[in-house]
């Protein structure tokens, strides 16, 4: 399973034409450190994996990577059959990504912000289902006020908001689940969901076992910028999946 640095998970069987996310080696480096250390991996749509591990992983970089906001260092980064280092404007187009911190405009409303996400991505007919987003993120009491004044976990909800808005065929969520309440757990379940259903490909990242399974199907844990395992759900579930992550992490 191991080799060198490199661990080559498991791939999720898809169908022939469906699009996918495949990363191959990938490796980023900020000066001397290697956030990423030749990461493998694929997956296809209609489903949803996620990125386990703790703070500092390699989480956050490789989701960064995949929405075209960083380049990779080295490897192959293919979303829909697009490679993000040639192409990342097309991939940003295809993306709906929700960022770790960050990516909201302070003095701008969750309103303002749905209206400039729509203008931006030629949106037609998008207020109802901007209302919806917000309603069921209990947000809707909130879309007239500046995102200045809100906690984290507001923010949180409405960065999975922006990023699930125009119905993405990528859905990357970067730790969604921080510091949000069991309404703001339960809308992101649901969009997950959603996303699912609708054939779109689903990426979590989260340090958060028990809520990243009950979102995904499959997991690829990280460790200090490695992949250590790709493993299914289940195998991460109850008392033994739980020893099974703190031993992938040790």
């Amino acid at each position: 399973m191991v080799g060198g640095n490199v661990v080559h998970t498991r791939s999720v069987e898809g169908i022939e034409g469906q699009g996918r996310i495949e990363i191959r080696d990938l490796w980023v480096r900020f000066g001397t450190v290697d956030a990423v250390k030749g990461v493998s991996f694929m997956t296809y749509a209609g489903r949803s994996t996620a990125l386990l591990g703790r703070n500092g992983a390699g989480k956050s970089t490789t989701m960064r990577v995949l929405a075209g906001v960083i380049p990779p260092t080295s490897g192959e980064v293919i979303v829909n059959g697009v490679d993000v280092r040639r192409d990342p404007l097309t991939v940003k187009r295809a993306t709906g990504y929700c960022p770790d911190v960050g990516g909201l405009v302070p003095r701008a409303t969750p309103w303002e912000h749905l209206q400039l996400a729509a203008r931006l991505r030629r949106l037609e007919g998008w207020e109802d289902r901007g209302r919806d987003l917000l309603e069921r993120f209990d947000l809707g009491d909130a879309a007239q006020r500046v995102t200045a004044g809100f906690s984290h976990g507001m923010g949180r909800r409405l960065s999975v908001v922006l990023a699930a808005f125009h119905q993405p065929d990528v859905l990357l969520l970067d730790e969604p689940f921080d510091g949000v309440d069991p309404l703001g757990v339960e809308a992101t379940l649901e969009v997950i969901a959603d996303a699912r259903a609708r054939g779109a490909i689903v990426l979590v990242s989260t340090h958060l076992r028990d809520l990243a399974m009950q979102a995904c199907e499959s997991a690829l844990v990280l460790r200090g910028g490695s992949a250590v395992a790709s493993l299914k759900s289940e195998e991460l579930m109850g008392e033994e999946g739980a020893g099974a992550y703190r031993a992938l992490l040790d």
